[in-house]
């Protein structure tokens, strides 16, 4: 039998697994780490609770998770022809010690068994609108493109920075990152926009940790974002995780399987809710890896993180999945 390593290898590799991927067994998840530790993130429950960045955030029970606080006054960049009075960036670099547990904690896992795996969010973009609030970030792509440039850049260097000290510390085999990039139905930025933007960042911040050892790069964007395939080979993802339905996964796989390898295909909304039924997840799993197959899909629900909104669902998917594995290989 394969180790999860060597199982998630064989299938984005077009190989020989010997069963499905079952979501997200085959990363050692590092979080936090000697930087997060400084940037306040609230629990399920939590409200206002302001991060490194000055960027307040809550987390409404029920909800999949925090999200930034908007109202006026808690907007951190109000003036974008002035960003530089309003944006601080935050430190990264502290003392070795700091990060000592976060290295004994790395150090803790068999790495033939699993994949070492640094977390990193929000994402370039999502840092942008959570600094500005999400209209004003997208007509600011418009209206103040050379503004918006700056600001990607401290971003970008800020990204690069922290990349620096987790692979000095804990030398990841792999980087998942989130950054969504779209609704269900489409991208928030075009792609040409995008491809201005948002993905000359991530050729630096991507290019970084693969020139320093880590071998996957796992993307998490739960939205419609088929039309920045290409864009995201080209910036060094590995994985694609979150894929939503609405992207046509089968038609992905055929076009760029062996490129880049899609994880997701269960939409988190179809099963995890209140009052969520074991028979309603086991049709969901049943679907997704019938429609999908054995080869660059990793089944999972699209939420961005090995949990659940709602009690049981994480594991219900974990057993169903196991059981898929045993129908069809």
């Amino acid at each position: 039998m394969l180790t999860k390593r060597q199982n998630l290898l064989e299938t984005i590799h077009g190989g020989h697994p010997d069963r499905f991927v079952n979501q997200y067994e085959a990363f050692a998840m590092q979080i936090p780490n000697g930087f997060s530790i400084h940037n306040p993130s609230p629990k399920p429950g939590e409200h206002n609770i302001v991060n490194a960045w000055g960027v307040t955030r809550s987390w409404p029970v029920g909800t999949p998770g925090a999200f930034p606080v908007h109202t006026p006054d808690k907007i951190v960049i109000k003036d974008i022809e002035e960003w530089q009075k309003y944006l601080k960036v935050p430190q990264v670099v502290y003392d070795a010690q700091v990060w000592e547990p976060f290295i004994a904690k790395a150090e803790a896992v068999d790495r033939n068994e699993q994949f070492v795996t640094s977390a990193v969010f929000p994402g370039v973009f999502e840092q942008c609108h959570y600094l500005l609030e999400i209209q004003n970030c997208l007509m600011a792509f418009y209206e103040y493109p050379d503004e918006m440039h700056e600001i990607i850049d401290q971003i970008t260097q800020f990204e690069l920075d922290l990349a620096a000290e987790i692979c000095k510390y804990i030398k990841p085999d792999a980087l998942f990152h989130h950054d969504d990039w779209g609704s269900q139905q489409s991208t928030f930025l075009s792609p040409a926009m995008f491809r201005e933007f948002i993905k000359p960042a991530y050729e630096k911040i991507y290019g970084y940790y693969k020139s320093h050892g880590v071998e996957l790069i796992i993307h998490h964007s739960d939205s419609y974002a088929a039309t920045l395939t290409q864009d995201m080979i080209d910036v060094g993802i590995d994985i694609w995780q979150g894929v939503m339905n609405t992207n046509n996964i089968p038609e992905l796989i055929k076009q760029y399987g062996g490129k880049i390898s899609f994880m997701g295909g269960i939409d988190s909304a179809t099963v995890d809710y209140e009052g969520w039924t074991p028979e309603v997840i086991a049709e969901q799993v049943d679907r997704a890896c019938r429609e999908c197959g054995k080869l660059y899909f990793i089944p999972n629900a699209s939420q961005g993180l090995p949990v659940s909104t709602f009690p049981g669902v994480y594991e219900e998917l974990t057993r169903q999945i196991d059981l898929a594995s045993k129908r069809y290989f």
